[in-house]
C-alpha cells in the first residue's frame, strides 16, 4: 500500500469513534430517562457518521477493493487500533459517563488541531465533527458535575468510575510508528502535545463536580497496538453479527 502510515492513522482516529460509538448504541432503549436515550443514541449516531468520512477516505487510501463496510465490520480484533478506553463497558450511568467526559475531552482537542492538517480531507472531517464533539463533552461534562455535586450515592458511584477509567486515559498520548509518521508530514496531530492541556481541563470539571483526581500512576496501553482487554471481543460480536450473517451489507 503507497500511503500505508496515512491508512493506518486514519484507524487510528476512526477506530476510537467506531468503537465508543457501538458502547453508545447498547444503550437505545435502555437510558435511564428518554431524554438521556435519545442523547446518547444521537452521539452514537454523530460517531458513527464521523467513522463512515474516516473509512472511505482509508478505502480510497487502501485502493484493493474494500469499501468502508469492510473496514468497519470485517477485521479481526488484533486489526482494531482503539484505545481501551472506549471499548469498556456500560456498567452503569456513571461509567457511561466517566468514559464518555474522559474521551471527549481529548476528542475535542484533538480535532481542534486536525483541523489545521495539511490533508484537506482530514481537515474537513475535522471541521465537521468538532461543532457534534463540543456538545457531546459539553454534555458529559455537565453531567460529571451533577453526578458528582449530587447524592452521596451518585457522587460515591461517579468518583468510583472515575477511579477505574483513569488507568485508560495516558494511552489517549502515545503515539504509534504511523502516527509520527503523519506528524511529522504535517498530517497529522502531536497528541503528546495535548497532554498537559488535557489533564487540565479535566482535572477543573472533576475539581468542579467536588470529586478527587486519582493519584494513580500506573496506567494501561495496549489498544493502540491491537491489544484489547476482555470486552473488545463481545463488543465485536455485536457489532459485526449482521455483517458477517448477511454479507454484503452496506451502511
Amino acid at each position: 500500500m503507497k500511503n500505508k502510515n496515512l491508512y493506518n492513522y486514519i484507524l487510528g482516529i476512526a477506530d476510537n469513534s467506531l468503537i465508543l460509538g457501538q458502547r453508545l448504541g447498547e444503550l437505545c432503549g435502555h437510558g435511564p430517562s428518554l431524554e438521556i436515550d435519545i442523547a446518547c443514541t444521537n452521539m452514537s449516531l454523530d460517531l458513527l457518521g464521523q467513522v463512515r468520512s474516516y473509512y472511505q477516505y482509508a478505502a480510497k487510501i487502501a485502493g484493493d477493493g474494500r469499501t468502508e463496510d469492510d473496514i468497519a465490520m470485517l477485521r479481526k480484533e488484533r486489526e482494531y487500533v482503539n484505545v481501551l478506553l472506549v471499548e469498556q463497558p456500560n456498567t452503569d450511568f456513571g461509567y457511561t459517563m466517566a468514559r464518555q467526559f474522559l474521551f471527549d475531552v481529548y476528542h475535542f482537542l484533538m480535532l481542534t488541531e486536525l483541523e489545521k492538517s495539511t490533508d484537506l480531507n482530514l481537515s474537513a472531517i475535522a471541521k465537521k465533527s468538532i461543532k457534534e464533539v463540543s456538545y457531546h463533552k459539553r454534555f458529559s461534562s455537565d453531567w460529571i458535575k451533577r453526578l458528582g455535586d449530587g447524592t452521596e450515592e451518585s457522587h460515591n458511584r461517579i468518583q468510583t468510575a472515575i477511579n477505574d477509567l483513569w488507568t485508560y486515559t495516558d494511552e489517549l498520548f502515545h503515539q504509534t510508528e504511523a502516527d509520527k509518521a503523519m506528524v511529522a508530514e504535517g498530517v497529522g496531530v502531536d497528541v503528546a502535545k495535548l497532554k498537559d492541556a488535557y489533564y487540565e481541563e479535566v482535572n477543573a470539571v472533576l475539581e468542579e463536580a467536588t470529586l478527587s483526581v486519582p493519584e494513580s500512576k500506573y496506567f494501561q496501553k495496549g489498544g493502540k497496538q491491537g491489544i484489547h482487554t476482555e470486552h473488545m471481543g463481545y463488543l465485536l460480536a455485536d457489532l459485526q453479527y449482521m455483517q458477517r450473517t448477511y454479507p454484503n451489507m452496506e451502511w
